[in-house]
């Protein structure tokens, strides 16, 4: 083990922002036949600079072995297939885009955005690292490299004349660990008045919401508006907008432009998005110093309702495969004593096993044929669209039940 030092500004870092303890690689599900094999579990330790104020965990696997054959499709919510669809519309219309327009996507997954682009005629490109995943898009039409990106790509897809006019990153800029290369590649492939467009997980939210769970060995960075924006400083990046969304809990979307081309005005909600966090502490070491403390409550919180539910006799199913999940059973030690089986909409995680935990992962209709008396909602950012596609348990009197940022039941 080296001494962890910071991945933007390479101060060493000394301050523990949360310890989960020892944890799988999230996404590592288990077929039937790994189940006795040696699993590998890495410290899930993250730090906080008391320089840059960046929360970050150290790279113990390297993004080709993470990346490369994901277990994702962003397809398979119906939610953020909405949400891709509403950012369209939204992104045709402020920047007037044309079919002499080029969108280029990071971490395009299976085309679950680029693919409403397609249809109003917009050309469109797809950098997707995971080859099982990016084949999903191309058979949709939608033009996709298999490539990790940072400044060789960037340079690669500039030189062939794909500089982008808008270029979207959804819940990518948190996993890579090279982050000033993936910024520098962003200004790189950007076209002189073009636009970027980022989304991740809001550490504002991650920490008021007791959001421990999408804390997870794939996500290296946790971004405030503050740290995010010198990022891009450094790489010649203004950030000239931004918007706080719903997606995974509350994220952040983020509008940069070239610093010294752009032209675009700096809006009034970056400021008063800052203000919020400078109140909140954001700017001092010390205001993170308290998160830990919340986690370990909310686990006793958990395990205690799971307790007395199991001592009453109760059948626990849960809903959903998500990294999340796998991070939250695994931190509270929830195995199959607790929680019998989760479902997913997913095939390609069907008929696995979850990392760790080693909870098999079953068709939603197994819910019907077993009748659970409750379904703990492990995807809890999409518990509206589960809880109406799982409506039908309020026949036999089941109940829903959503762990952050306080067990909650829902009838």
């Amino acid at each position: 083990m080296t001494k962890p030092i910071c991945r933007f500004c390479e101060t060493s870092l000394k301050h523990t922002f949360a310890d989960l303890g020892m944890s799988p690689l999230a996404n590592s599900y288990l077929k039937p036949e790994q189940l006795n094999q040696m699993e590998r579990f890495y410290p899930l330790h993250v730090y906080v600079c008391h320089k840059c104020m960046l929360v970050q965990l150290q790279e113990f696997e390297t993004p080709q072995d993470i990346f490369s054959d994901y277990a994702y499709f962003s397809s398979f919510s119906d939610t953020f297939l909405a949400h891709a669809k509403s950012y369209v519309a939204m992104a045709v219309e402020k920047f007037q885009l044309t079919s002499k327009s080029h969108v280029v996507e990071i971490a395009s997954n299976d085309g679950y955005l680029l693919q409403y682009f397609v249809e109003r005629g917009i050309p469109v490109l797809g950098i997707e690292p995971a080859a099982n995943v990016a084949k999903v898009a191309t058979q949709k039409g939608i033009t996709s490299v298999v490539k990790f990106f940072g400044t060789q790509t960037a340079h690669e897809l500039g030189a062939e004349g794909r500089k982008a006019d808008l270029l979207i990153g959804n819940n990518v800029l948190a996993h890579v660990p090279q982050l000033n290369d993936f910024v520098a590649g962003l200004k790189v492939l950007l076209a002189q008045t073009g636009v970027i467009t980022m989304e991740f997980p809001h550490l504002l939210r991650l920490i008021g919401d007791k959001l421990f769970d999408t804390i997870y060995h794939e996500h290296f960075s946790y971004f405030s508006l503050h740290s995010v924006s010198q990022v891009f400083e450094k790489h010649g990046l203004t950030i000239f907008d931004v918007e706080e969304v719903q997606t995974h809990g509350g994220s952040l979307r983020i509008y940069a432009q070239h610093a010294d081309q752009g032209g675009r005005l700096i809006s009034d909600r970056i400021q008063e998005l800052r203000s919020r966090e400078r109140a909140a502490g954001f700017q001092t070491v010390d205001s993170y110093l308290t998160f830990a403390g919340q986690i370990a409550a909310a686990k006793r919180s958990l395990l205690a309702f799971l307790i007395e539910a199991k001592n009453n006799g109760k059948v626990i199913a849960a809903y959903g495969a998500p990294a999340k999940g796998n991070t939250l059973l695994n931190y509270c030690g929830v195995r199959t004593d607790f929680i019998e089986y989760t479902v997913d909409r997913s095939p390609y995680k069907q008929g696995h096993f979850l990392p760790g935990c080693h909870i098999p992962i079953m068709s939603p209709e197994h819910v019907r044929e077993t009748k659970p008396d409750i379904i703990l909602i492990l995807a809890w950012n999409l518990k509206d669209e589960v809880m109406e596609q799982m409506s039908f348990i309020r026949s036999w009197g089941g109940k829903f039940i959503v762990p952050l940022p306080d067990v909650k039941v829902y009838m």
